[in-house]
């Protein structure tokens, strides 16, 4: 009776566009089901022979939608821009959405993209196949979810990086302060096609879920024109990727509570906390053998490591352990680096740009850089980042302040002695020492919160506060 219906599906809701305008009810012609999550049924028929239907259902794929536009992103191979998706929506969903109920629908192929330099790569999928893979994603998470490991923290609902750093935190203070810290060597470019699908199919049963599941990691990798075929690994870029990766490294999770390891995992980021360095080699070599046989998974030699959690980074973050031997929390010295180097950027002395949109562009990411990095338990490397980036705008506006005649017009309305006008405007020094000294003192803390510019420090006491 079920499969009768699911045949009839695509020609009774050929105008099931998944748009706010046709979300009014039109009686129970053709409708799924409603989910076991909202009747109350036992987690079994989520993983049935009807799961495809919940994945296409209207409700399901108007959160979708909402989802996908409001991360927005970029296009993929054929160029269309997420505020184009609703247009493309009209006029493609009856067909796609019966080529999903078929069991027939074949992902295009992802854009490559890179990032941090070329040393990430990224797939990103086209925005009709985001849409389908984040409505997976929607019915998939509270299948597999609920099973995954109290020690996995990374893309999962409810579950932050904070909670993570900070799990970590309470082994090192229980008397584990050695870091077994696991580095999985191009882990979305090597994951096993045959071994990740084999644990899907362990929770999922509908055959046409899992085949557009395959037909996405098997998906092209577009490359100046040309569509590259791959053989294993996950696109990373795509909603569904999370998830996967989650799935597939629950193994390891399972495993290391078997062996009853204390353990912190996001995503493909794993550190097991141990009471020695001899307990760290032993349960490094043996992870290694694990994720080789298991999972066909390889650990980076270089990056892997044992050694003290404070000499390590961990999600940006890292620790230092005071004298009465509190532990701590402290921002990484590559996040630190990081967020110079942006700084930098955006304060380029030779890029022609006014003050105010300068000012702008720094608050817009310092102030989600300050929201996560507030975790941080060091308020005194926020006040020397803080003075340091105003040192970089001083000397930007020295820079702007090209002519004699303009320095002593600006340096007068700042208020300084007219001998120490002078001995500046005439100065020969480079624009960099010229920011320190006596323009410290004109151009301080008061004066660019005139101008506008956020306090990293007052924006962190807000936060501490907060929270």
């Amino acid at each position: 009776m079920r499969s009768r219906e699911g045949r009839r599906q695509p020609k009774t809701l050929n105008r099931d566009y998944p748009r706010e305008e046709v979300v009014k009810p039109r009686g129970t012609v053709g409708e799924p089901s409603p989910s076991p999550a909202q009747s109350g049924a036992s987690p079994r028929g989520e993983q049935g022979d009807g799961l495809m239907e919940k994945v296409v259902a209207r409700q399901n794929m108007l959160a979708a939608l909402k989802r996908v536009e409001q991360n927005k992103g970029a296009p993929g191979v054929d160029g269309i821009p997420t505020e184009n998706l609703r247009e493309q929506i009209r006029a493609e969903w009856s067909r796609i959405r019966e080529e999903l109920l078929t069991g027939i629908y074949r992902p295009q192929p992802v854009r490559r993209a890179e990032i941090r330099g070329g040393k990430r790569m990224l797939g990103i999928p086209t925005v009709m196949d985001r849409l389908i893979q984040q409505a997976l994603l929607q019915v998939l998470t509270p299948i597999f979810d609920p099973q995954f490991s109290e020690a996995s923290y990374g893309f999962r609902p409810g579950r932050r990086a904070h909670e993570a750093v900070k799990k970590a935190r309470q082994y090192v203070e229980e008397g584990y302060e050695w870091a077994v810290d696991m580095d999985l060597e191009k882990f979305f470019d090597r994951v096993n096609h045959d071994i990740l699908m084999a644990r899907v199919a362990r929770k999922v049963t509908d055959k046409r879920v899992l085949k557009v599941i395959r037909r996405y990691l098997q998906a092209g990798i577009m490359v100046n024109g040309v569509v590259m075929e791959r053989e294993e690994g996950t696109p990373q870029g795509g909603p569904l990727s999370p998830l996967l990766a989650n799935i597939l490294l629950d193994d390891l999770d399972k495993e290391l509570e078997k062996r009853g390891h204390k353990f912190v995992r996001y995503a493909d980021d794993a550190n097991i906390y141990v009471r020695s360095k001899r307990a760290g080699e032993r349960v490094l070599v043996s992870i290694r053998k694990f994720l080789q046989e298991r999972l066909k998974l390889k650990l980076n030699e270089q990056k892997s490591t044992v050694d003290r959690p404070w000499k390590l980074k961990f999600l940006g973050f890292s620790m230092y352990k005071r004298k009465a031997g509190e532990i701590r929390i402290r921002l990484a010295r590559q996040s630190i680096e990081r967020v110079k180097a942006k700084t930098r950027t955006l304060t380029a002395r030779n890029t022609p740009i006014a003050m105010e949109e300068r000012i702008r562009r720094l608050n817009t990411y310092l102030g989600g850089w300050m929201g996560y990095f507030a975790l941080a338990e060091t308020p005194s490397t926020f006040e020397e980042i803080e003075g340091w980036i105003r040192r970089r705008l001083r000397m930007c506006l020295w820079k702007q302040w090209k002519r004699v005649r303009t320095r002593y017009r600006e340096l007068r309305a700042l208020g300084l002695p007219e001998w120490v006008v002078h001995q500046f405007a005439n100065a020969r020094k480079g624009p960099w020492r010229m920011a320190h000294g006596p323009m410290n003192r004109a151009l301080g803390n008061a004066y660019w919160q005139a101008q506008g510019l956020m306090s990293l420090t007052e924006r962190y006491r807000r936060l501490r506060q907060s929270w």
